[in-house]
């Protein structure tokens, strides 16, 4: 937001408008401060008129979603059945364990008895599934769900392809209507294994929906997944941690490897919030010369009133480039000047309680793969359109349900990661913050609000 305020400044002339800068979504925006003032003080006067229809409104439609979920939620107990629909509506997790995945199975359930359908769950997995490991859940039984870690259903990283026979029985036993898969990389990929199997078994012609959850941020289709803001909390809290350290020893620099797989989102990330000195990841090769550079450039830096140093690399950042030759490089070149130490986090970063931005995140998208879900069947859908196989993410300022086969393209399957990351655009502002030399370009988005509140109105 900084720097994009200072783009904003240095874009402004005499003649331009004050502008508001905000996140809508993951998009940064401009917004005229004059409609942002007008439009408060619209919600005001609905306010003051007693028009809580209006003001609500005002808010944005987001916010009206929002309530109407956190509504139908907190009820003590399943409103009466709407209508008799009889379709039956079952959720699953496949991947790893992550922070939101249990607000999100609660927000399946409750949304969808809410909407008439009967719930199940499927324990650990695609083999649950193939073992027939199926039951029905119930409104009270996802009592404080949304505050638990972990994945309470169970999870495992198996694929779908070893156990197609077995699944398309088990859907046809337990007559499911629809599937909503919660999970990573591997529940993505085993969508699009269902989808590519249709032709051979009819019973995976039903709406399969994927809510992408996994600290590794790797999934295509979505900016965020499930997780990966409880990961980063995790590894900032450890790294704040690691400073006080090495403040307190006097001139030491932590080596630290976060998990992610390729992806480097979560070192990424993760080096911005916690003030890393470097971040090497898989998708920007770092070869000896860079490495030496930065060896200087911290040694430069340490040798004024800098107390402490910061590096951050992804697991799979190099083959041979691996975190002990890393602290061993420092250490040499440095050793003059400071200590070095390294540490690695490992699956702590995926336990604890999911953030509040998790479980809101959890919570909405699965309310969304409900009504998608609910749409579909209610056209009488019997799964041939391609979005009845697809994965609901977060793109820019929009929730969008992309079909499975049209990611495929879009997919390094080798390397488990998309193929294009809006993150490494923040990477110019990693190397910024910590004094290097590098260039980053806005992308931020001006906003018609006026045209927003005509649109209400």
């Amino acid at each position: 937001m900084g720097a994009e305020a200072v783009f904003a400044l240095m874009d402004a002339t005499p003649e331009t408008e004050a502008c508001v800068m905000s996140i809508d979504g993951n998009q940064a925006v401009r917004t005229q401060l004059t409609q942002c003032v007008d439009r408060t003080q619209m919600v005001a006067k609905a306010m003051a008129d007693k028009n809580w229809e209006l003001a609500v409104k005002l808010r944005g439609r987001s916010f009206v979603r929002n309530l109407t979920t956190y509504k139908m939620l907190t009820k003590l107990k399943a409103p009466v059945k709407p209508d008799n629909k009889n379709f039956n509506l079952a959720v699953m997790c496949i991947g790893a364990p992550c922070g939101g995945i249990n607000a999100a199975v609660r927000s399946f359930v409750r949304n969808g008895q809410y909407k008439g359908y009967k719930t199940f769950a499927i324990y650990d997995g695609i083999e649950g599934l193939a073992a027939g490991n199926v039951k029905e859940i119930t409104w009270t039984d996802v009592n404080g769900w949304n505050g638990e870690g972990g994945a309470l259903l169970g999870i495992k990283r198996t694929l779908a392809g070893d156990y197609l026979s077995a699944l398309a029985e088990n859907i046809k036993k337990f007559q499911l209507a629809g599937l909503v898969i919660i999970g990573g990389f591997e529940a993505y990929h085993s969508v699009l294994q269902l989808a590519e199997a249709r032709k051979t078994f009819p019973e995976f012609h039903i709406p399969i929906i994927v809510v992408p959850a996994t600290i590794s941020n790797n999934v295509p289709g979505t900016d965020f997944c499930l997780g990966a803001d409880t990961a980063l909390n995790e590894i900032c809290e450890i790294c704040d941690r690691l400073k006080q350290s090495a403040i307190g020893t006097r001139r030491r620099v932590f080596v630290i490897e976060t998990m992610g797989g390729y992806c480097g989102y979560l070192a990424t990330l993760a080096g911005m919030a916690a003030g890393a000195d470097a971040a090497y990841i898989f998708e920007e090769p770092v070869d000896i010369d860079g490495l030496r550079n930065d060896v200087l450039h911290l040694t430069a830096k340490m040798s004024t009133n800098v107390q402490r140093g910061l590096i951050i690399r992804n697991e799979n950042a190099h083959s041979n480039y691996s975190l002990d030759f890393i602290r061993r490089l420092y250490a040499e070149e440095g050793k003059d000047v400071f200590s070095c130490r390294e540490a690695i986090l490992g699956h702590v970063q995926q336990g604890g309680r999911p953030t509040p931005f998790d479980r809101n995140l959890g919570t909405k998208l699965a309310a969304r793969a409900i009504e998608f879900m609910d749409d579909m069947l209610s056209k009488g859908g019997l799964g041939n359109e391609p979005t009845s196989c697809g994965l609901l993410g977060i793109t820019k300022r929009q929730v969008n349900l992309t079909p499975v086969q049209a990611l495929a393209v879009q997919t390094d399957f080798l390397h488990r990661v998309p193929r294009t990351q809006w993150w490494l655009n923040l990477r110019p502002l990693l190397r910024i913050m910590a004094k290097h030399d590098s260039v980053y370009r806005s992308d931020a988005e001006n906003i018609d609000a006026a045209a927003q509140k005509a649109e209400i109105l």
